[in-house]
């Protein structure tokens, strides 16, 4: 099902509203839309919520024309209004106006319903509505911050990029992890070693895009790569038009997908603590980063790549991460051993270092 922003769903009950946040998600997030059907009833409304305010949040930092103030002063209404301490119907109608033409429809729609995405959280428990609220508030202020820093040399130093990885994908484990513990009582009992773990969960999944999307970033005007890292094997950011073939550049660049593979170890470590007989949680976790780990695998063969396309994993293997995880969710040896074949074992885990 697909919303049309000339035709937009305006049906209130709760059936209604669980259909209006399925479509909106396959409108603006293929990925989230396949993952998030997988998990329990009690959960799923909830976890689709979410998303969708911090799409919100990411339309706001995507803009191309909004400038780094405008974009601070939406985000910080924003949060008010997720806080409900701002009026959503005079955010929606602030911000539609200010978007650039060359935002997505869906995401314009998204906006235009702010008001109907709120009203829906309102129907969650407390504990969940305060998980939301604080993932935005985070989520918001981070943002704002990382646009008012935002430079094409990229950033001064990778405990930089992994503070940009938290406010944008770093503070959602924690928001689903809060949840789930919240549904789970079995969950709850771990919750501290989850909510360790679930930063680098968030943070596989973000420095994943990063890495695969350096090439759209940069002629964005943006680059969200560590200069001390590349600077350590010889190679300024600041020439970055001519990474793709320099093997300092690809130096660089294996030495963050092994970053990004440490950080998946503890993310694989994060779903292992999840109870085996809750597999829609575990496929929700597992398909993402299934997908991830396919991807920094493309990243680290073919470092000279100049397009995300071309690191960009085919529909067979999103199927086949998908039936793998089917029937692996439930044992823990099996994911662990294809977790190595696929991503290798010769790093330790950041939980160790």
């Amino acid at each position: 099902m697909s919303v049309s922003v000339e035709d937009p769903v305006v049906m209130r009950d709760g059936q209604d509203d669980a259909r209006f946040q399925a479509a909106m998600l396959q409108d603006v997030s293929r990925t989230f839309a396949l993952t998030i059907p997988q998990l329990p009833p009690g959960l799923r409304d909830v976890v689709g919520n979410g998303y969708l305010l911090c799409r919100i949040v990411d339309t706001i930092e995507d803009d191309p024309d909004m400038s780094s103030a405008q974009k601070r002063r939406f985000c910080t209404l924003f949060a008010q209004v997720v806080a409900r301490r701002a009026d959503p119907a005079e955010f929606a109608r602030g911000l539609d106006a200010v978007l650039a033409p060359t935002v997505p429809p869906a995401e314009r729609l998204l906006v235009r319903e702010t008001g109907r995405v709120i009203a829906i959280a309102d129907g969650f428990t407390p504990g969940q509505r305060k998980a939301l609220e604080t993932c935005v508030a985070i989520m918001a202020d981070g943002m704002a911050e990382f646009q008012e820093r935002k430079d094409p040399a990229g950033l001064p130093t990778l405990a930089d990029m992994d503070r940009s990885c938290y406010h944008v994908a770093g503070v959602v484990g924690e928001m689903l992890t809060r949840l789930f513990c919240e549904y789970s009582p079995r969950m709850r009992r771990d919750e501290d070693r989850l909510m360790a773990l679930a930063v680098s969960f968030g943070q596989t999944l973000q420095m994943t895009n990063i890495l695969k999307d350096i090439w759209e970033d940069r002629r964005r005007g943006a680059c969200w790569l560590p200069q001390d890292v590349f600077a350590r094997h010889g190679f300024a950011l600041a020439d970055l038009d001519r990474g793709p073939g320099d093997a300092r550049f690809g130096q660089g660049l294996a030495e963050l997908v092994g970053v990004a593979r440490a950080h998946a170890r503890d993310a694989l470590a994060y779903v292992l603590l999840i109870p085996r007989e809750e597999v829609g949680l575990r496929n929700f976790c597992l398909w993402a980063l299934g997908m991830a780990v396919l991807t920094l695998r493309k990243i680290d063969r073919r470092r000279d790549f100049s397009s995300g396309q071309d690191v960009k994993i085919t529909r067979r293997s999103v199927k086949a991460t998908v039936v793998t995880s089917r029937l692996a969710a439930g044992h823990d040896r099996l994911l662990r051993l294809l977790f190595t074949l696929l991503a290798g074992s010769s790093q330790p885990s950041l939980r160790n270092v």
